[in-house]
């Protein structure tokens, strides 16, 4: 049979065209990350070479698919370069296509790809383990197949079978009903239970160190028809503003780099900057549109303060955020008074994580705080209708994550 390039359960594939008489279908194509979303890295971090999907491990981050899967056999062979230093990964069972709330990391089920790390309580118990654990993470929920020492929702391995740095291991996740099965190197070792999610994206994770994917494969299996509740987000066409990298994408003079720095997850600004280094500008104009950022005060800061986020350029629309509370103000251009203003609640105190999402359609603007009902508001005529966004600090130290942007037809 020629070879053809076709697409498979949503994944661009290279080979013949059907899947494997054992049902299994590649999900990687030999070529690129064609079927793969980098959610929050650099265009870097995670990278072909050969017959191998590589990531850094920098920044920390994910890439996962672009369509959801709930029940499945998934098989990946995995090997970290390091071979005495710790080697951290994983794969992402059922996750969002966001991060959670400032965090790297999905919500969903994480399948431990580690080597050289073994956690150990106050009385000797082992807690983590670099044999293949399976466990939750970020607001998901599982139960292990058998209860941890700490009370944590994690299973440890029943055995250790995990080759060392610099060795290939092969892992074999069977996925089915909110149940979940890992074997690794050709044995069952760990599994967990009323898993939620029990529907989503898969993802490989980048956490600090190199690693390697190859012979990715997966047969799904029939729905066992999950309630609303018990699948994880769907992506609507979000893209990454921030790489946690650098600040590609934004307009960054001499005086900004000063005062705007990419620190892995966060974007910091340490408060020092003039007039000239305040405001951080998207290269791309937006018109309509939904933005979503995640922000806090750092524990340090000691009093509110205020940050102001631009939208549709310096003659749109402008958001005062109010830190230790929420009050928003939208002044038409050259105006000298608000002539809007409403408070989101559901806010969280000084140096926690808040989500702010923000809608701006034709002449409406919606705004919502952490999954809180939002607050509609008219934006007035004399508003620029498009226009970069802008981030606006002044006298406190604002950190920033999860920047992301989609338009609206």
């Amino acid at each position: 049979m020629s070879r053809a390039c076709i697409t498979i359960a949503g994944l661009l594939v290279f080979g013949p065209a059907r899947a494997a008489d054992d049902g299994f279908v590649p999900m990687f194509n030999g070529k690129d990350l064609s079927g793969w979303v980098n959610v929050n890295c650099h265009p870097g971090t995670f990278f072909v070479k050969g017959d191998d999907v590589i990531t850094t491990g920098k920044p920390t981050g994910y890439l996962r698919t672009a369509k959801q899967y709930e029940n499945f056999v998934l098989e990946v062979d995995w090997m970290h370069v390091n071979t005495k230093e710790v080697g951290n990964s994983g794969i992402f069972v059922w996750g969002d296509p966001l991060p959670a709330v400032g965090t790297g990391y999905t919500r969903g089920i994480e399948v431990q790809v580690l080597v050289n790390l073994t956690y150990k309580d106050k009385a000797g118990n082992v807690t983590a383990t670099s044999q293949g654990d399976l466990f939750s993470i970020w607001g998901a929920h599982c139960t292990p197949d058998r209860p941890h020492p700490s009370g944590w929702e994690r299973c440890l391995p029943s055995e250790n079978r995990t080759k060392g740095g610099g060795e290939w291991n092969h892992y074999k996740v069977t996925a089915n009903d909110g149940v979940i099965k890992l074997e690794v190197n050709g044995k069952e070792v760990s599994g967990v239970s009323k898993c939620n999610p029990r529907k989503g994206y898969l993802a490989l994770e980048s956490e600090g160190a190199e690693c390697h994917f190859k012979n990715l494969k997966i047969k799904e299996l029939p729905s066992t028809n999950p309630k609303k509740d018990e699948v994880a987000d769907v992506d609507p066409g979000y893209q990454r503003l921030y790489n946690a990298a650098d600040l590609s994408g934004w307009k960054v003079d001499d005086e900004a780099k000063k005062h705007w720095q990419a620190q892995g997850m966060v974007l910091h600004y340490d408060r020092k900057g003039g007039e000239k280094g305040q405001t951080l500008w998207t290269d791309k104009e937006y018109g309509d549109f939904e933005f979503v950022v995640d922000w806090r005060l750092p524990d340090k800061a000691k009093r509110k303060g205020q940050w102001q986020l631009l939208l549709r350029g310096d003659k749109g629309i402008r958001v005062d955020v109010e830190t230790g509370g929420w009050t928003f103000f939208f002044t038409p251009p050259g105006a000298e008074e608000n002539w809007a203003c409403f408070e989101l609640k559901g806010t969280k105190p000084i140096g926690e994580w808040n989500r702010l999402h923000v809608r701006v359609k034709g002449r409406e603007l919606t705004a919502a705080a952490n999954k809180e009902d939002g607050e509609t508001t008219k934006i007035p005529a004399a508003a620029a209708a498009k226009g970069p966004i802008g981030l606006k600090l002044a006298d406190v130290p604002v950190e920033f994550a999860n920047l992301y942007v989609r338009e609206l037809k």
